[in-house]
Order: structure tokens, then C-alpha cells, then sequence
């Protein structure tokens, strides 16, 4: 089996530096969805705690899915920086406020 070299180009800066980037990108990713995972995990264990559940789903809109729009507009699509900007704070402000309403109550629990 041929493997295929990794191909990083980065414009004026460090290819080092761009693949630390990468890698922190990545780490971020991995431990956000492994938090949601141990909340969602704790929602399951029985009633009353809806407040998990809430917390999971802010920390996805919050960390995982901003990541991965910062990787994936620009890859599969011609978004300019302004409409990803506007994207990803628009999901980033989304996951705030859904934090806050796990905190802050906003249902029946």
C-alpha cells in the first residue's frame, strides 16, 4: 500500500507552525466531543437531568462545530471571510446562549 505524503502549504508562515495549528485544532475538537460525550452520557442516567443535555449540545455549537466551519468553508466552498466570520460567531453566540439557558434553567427539569 503507497501512502501519500502530507501536503501543507502555508502562505508566508512556518509550515511547522501551521501543522502545530493544525494539531491544536484537532486536540480541541477531540476534547470537546469527548466532554459532550461524558454529558450526554450523565443525561442518560435518568430524569431530571435535561441540563446536561443542554450543556452538550452548547459545547458542540460552541468549540467542535466553529472548528470545523473555520476548516470546511473555505475548503468546499467559496465563502468569503466575512460570511464565515458571521457563520461561525453566529454558532459560537448560538452555543453561548445555549449554555447559559443549562445553567440559568429555562424549562421544566
Amino acid at each position: 500500500m503507497r501512502s501519500l505524503p502530507l501536503q501543507l502549504r502555508a502562505g508566508g508562515a512556518d509550515p511547522l507552525l501551521s501543522v502545530a495549528v493544525v494539531g491544536l485544532t484537532l486536540l480541541s475538537i477531540a476534547l470537546s466531543v469527548a466532554i459532550a460525550a461524558l454529558l450526554v452520557r450523565g443525561y442518560r442516567r435518568g430524569p431530571g437531568h435535561a441540563g446536561m443535555l443542554r450543556l452538550a449540545v452548547g459545547l458542540i455549537l460552541l468549540t467542535t462545530v466553529p472548528e470545523l466551519l473555520r476548516i470546511g468553508l473555505p475548503t468546499v466552498t467559496a465563502a468569503g471571510d466575512v460570511g464565515r466570520s458571521l457563520l461561525v460567531s453566529g454558532c459560537e453566540l448560538l452555543g453561548l446562549g445555549t449554555i447559559i439557558l443549562a445553567v440559568y434553567g429555562g424549562g421544566s427539569e
